[in-house]
């Protein structure tokens, strides 16, 4: 549960930034309408009408195009937004050429509108701020006189991308908030469907067996293992609740060396964690299950194939780690894991497959009558939440 919990901070922003684009799509034809309107209501003062008719094509062209644009997180990158702010500046400053030295309103008009709420709802405030500011130098920079209505129209552009840029985080704080609380309120629900089930179940036969393992002396060992075993998931039921979800999502992960992380399995008999003189660096998140998988191949492998040799490879590239444990054991007979998986017994969907798959990565596993190999590849680093940055 734990590894989805990084998934649902960016989905509250990207929710957020979805329903707001949309309606800024709509809000960008009716801008494009009233600009269309005022400039054929405003036509006799245009002084170039081949470069006005360019511009206002300018305007048809991409008004649809930056709404769709847009509507894919994917694509709202530095990139697009600044070409839609460059375009309206564009615009604005080819106002004095388009209608001469003493024009009035700019070819745009309040088209540029639709830019700005843009930057507002990507990068909250600062970006509202900043594209607000340039406008509004824009404005400024190509009037003759400043008069009092252009002064109140620059007012309203700086103090409008603050207000947007200030309702948008404020509305992603509220649905990180509300998501929060409803994941806060399903851990808790199953912990205790999960508590109440194990009680029942499996910590009542450990607890059985532990007791007569103390009662016959061959079973010693056995009911010393239950007893661990029984203390350590009672534990791990207790930690459910103290999971921070802001730890997991909202923090930039630690880093971890994979290869030390590992070199403790090499003092387990017949294991040889083999190592290349080179760290791989990895959020520590990754290292932790990829730790876990290690430790869940060496298990099967002792449990399996006892006296056989294991040997555990680390390597990596800049985007990538591939990690592999190799024994010389019997290897797996045929049909023996879809057997113990009919059977309910998931060690290796859940404890192998099922971490890697959680990072992103592959398994393959390749078994034979000379040994086993499990190749797991996962991606070097957790993808970052994008949102409230500028250079994100």
């Amino acid at each position: 549960m734990a590894s989805r919990l990084g998934t649902w901070w960016f989905s509250s922003a990207l929710t957020v930034e979805d329903r707001l684009l949309r309606w800024l799509a709509v809000l960008r034809f009716v801008l494009l309408l009233n600009a269309l309107v005022l400039y054929a209501y405003r036509i006799d003062a245009v002084t170039r009408p081949v470069l006005g008719a360019v511009c206002v094509l300018a305007m048809v062209v991409w008004t649809p195009l930056a709404s769709w644009l847009l509507a894919d997180p994917a694509r709202r990158t530095p990139w697009w937004l600044g070409l839609d702010l460059a375009l309206a500046l564009a615009l604005v400053l080819l106002s004095p050429v388009v209608k001469g030295a003493g024009f009035g309103a700019t070819v745009p008009g309040f088209w540029v509108v639709g830019a700005l709420m843009a930057w507002a709802v990507r990068y909250r405030w600062p970006g509202g701020l900043l594209a607000g500011a340039a406008l509004a130098t824009a404005d400024l920079a190509v009037r003759r006189d400043v008069t009092q209505a252009n002064a109140g129209n620059v007012f309203l552009l700086l103090l409008g991308g603050v207000i947007v840029g200030s309702m948008a985080e404020s509305l992603h704080r509220m649905a990180l908030e509300r998501d929060r609380a409803q994941h806060e309120a399903a851990v808790a629900a199953e912990r205790t469907r999960l508590a109440r089930a194990v009680h029942d179940g499996v910590l009542q036969v450990l607890g059985l067996v532990q007791r007569h393992g103390r009662e016959v002396p061959e079973l010693a060992e056995l009911g010393r293992l239950a007893g661990e075993q029984e203390v350590a998931l009672r534990a791990l039921i207790r930690r459910q609740d103290t999971v921070d979800p802001d730890a997991l999502a909202v923090s930039a992960p630690d880093r971890v060396d994979l290869v030390a992380a590992l070199a403790p399995y090499a003092g387990r008999p017949g294991v040889e964690v083999v190592d290349l003189g080179e760290r791989v660096e990895v959020a520590a998140r990754i290292g932790s299950e990829l730790s876990s998988v290690v430790a869940a191949c060496l298990d099967n492998v002792g449990r399996h194939a006892p006296g056989a040799s294991a040997w555990v490879l680390v390597e990596a590239d800049d985007e990538r780690v591939v990690l592999t444990v190799r024994d010389d054991g019997p290897g797996i007979p045929a049909g023996r894991l879809e057997q113990a998986a009919a059977e309910g017994r998931l060690g290796v969907a859940e404890s192998i497959r099922g971490r890697v798959a959680d990072l992103g990565g592959t398994a393959d596993l390749r078994t034979d009558p000379t040994g086993t190999c499990w190749t797991f590849s996962v991606p070097r680093a957790t993808t970052e939440p994008a949102g409230g940055r500028i250079g994100s």
